[in-house]
């Protein structure tokens, strides 16, 4: 099937007892056993639920793996996978991390003696030299958030594998649609399917992919162990958004291009991020391995004045934390996806008080511009 009609039937949309067009909801906590000696495939919600596996068999699909997990939270997804790991060994993660994973590695994982090292990853020699006798993991995010770094995703797994090291991969950005680490060699995809994945902001979830099925009996250990599952009711939710996936990141995409080329034009702009532009460092090696440059972009204003001045005046557009969603959100990463960075490590990374990131959605373009146009000239 192609891509599109996957993310309709791979799931097996219809109900085999009642015909069912649409996921059931099965809103159980339990289920009772026939046979007392042969427990049926579910005992306890905890451990698997009906709505939940569809999903799960749904995301392992689309990114060609082996085994599917659904979580509350894009970060109990990733702490997850992060507990697989063991007190003393290392791991490389990419400099410009997302905040919440940023937070958990240096104010949690750290206490369980797990180490850490931060690399500018879209330096291959720089994840190279970074390798020690204990790196057991990379984890990685191509492109970065917020500032669109990539990675040469084929190398870098190589040099994993070469160093007896998983690579994990967030693939939030992207998405299966426009990207598929695993087929680029890495281990484990991660996504806070939050964003396009749900692509409503109406559910909070997130999804983990390995690549084999003995990475994915360590993940399941460690999501039945702390239960920090996907619910009926918002696994039923994100079934519904993955199914206009491909639409709306087609849509998202032109709208995404031409407001970076607009903004890029502007003469108070000092820098615009997008994949899409051919003055990005970084857009060839990543239209190698993805198929689009995705709908997020960053810019930074010459003046932390205007900066300001454009956040409290920007109109028909959420001003706020999050992406991949319908409505287009402008946010402020230096309060809001990154703040639990320290100001110093963030100016270093290049994620400034004039860096703005938007995830564009799906309103006329025009009109867009057009309310991008009138905050700017305030």
């Amino acid at each position: 099937m192609n891509f599109g009609t996957k993310l309709i039937h791979a799931s097996g949309d219809i109900d085999p007892t009642t015909g069912s067009v649409s996921t059931p909801i099965y809103q159980t906590s339990t289920f009772h056993q026939f046979d007392i000696e042969n427990f049926g495939k579910y005992d306890y919600a905890r451990s698997g639920n009906p709505t939940r596996d569809v999903v799960e068999k749904l995301i392992a699909e689309l990114e060609g793996g082996e085994c599917g997990f659904a979580f509350a939270s894009g970060m109990a997804a990733i702490c997850s996978v992060l507990s697989i790991f063991s007190a003393g060994d290392h791991i490389i993660i990419c400099g410009d991390v997302y905040g919440g994973t940023y937070r958990a590695t240096t104010k949690l994982f750290s206490r369980f003696n797990i180490e850490f090292t931060f690399v500018d990853a879209s330096n291959i020699e720089e994840i190279e030299r970074a390798f020690k006798e204990n790196t057991r993991g990379l984890y990685l995010e191509t492109p970065s958030n917020p500032l669109l770094k990539v990675t040469d995703l084929r190398a870098a797994s190589k040099l994993a594998k070469e160093n007896n090291s998983i690579t994990i991969v967030d693939n939030t950005f992207m998405s299966p649609y426009l990207q598929r680490p695993l087929e680029l060699g890495a281990d484990i995809v991660v996504h806070s399917a939050t964003k396009f994945l749900g692509g409503h902001s109406d559910v909070i979830a997130g999804l983990v992919v390995t690549k084999t099925k003995e990475l994915g009996d360590r993940v399941y250990q460690i999501q039945n162990t702390f239960g920090a599952v996907l619910g009926p009711q918002d696994s039923w939710l994100l079934v519904r958004g993955i199914k206009t996936l491909k639409v709306r990141l087609d849509a998202l995409q032109k709208s995404a291009q031409k407001l970076a080329e607009w903004l890029e034009a502007r003469e108070e702009v000092e820098k615009v991020y997008y994949l899409g532009l051919a003055s990005m460092e970084g857009r060839e090696l990543h239209l190698e391995q993805a198929d689009g440059a995705g709908a997020v972009l960053s810019f930074k204003f010459k003046t932390f004045e205007r900066t300001k001045v454009f956040l409290n005046n920007v109109k028909n557009v959420a001003v706020a934390v999050s992406l991949g969603s319908v409505e287009t959100i402008v946010s402020y990463p230096a309060k809001m996806s990154h703040a639990s960075i320290p100001k110093e490590e963030r100016e270093v990374l290049g994620i400034t008080d004039t860096l703005i990131r938007v995830s564009v959605g799906l309103e006329d373009i025009e009109d867009l511009i057009k309310s991008f146009e009138e905050a700017i000239e305030k």
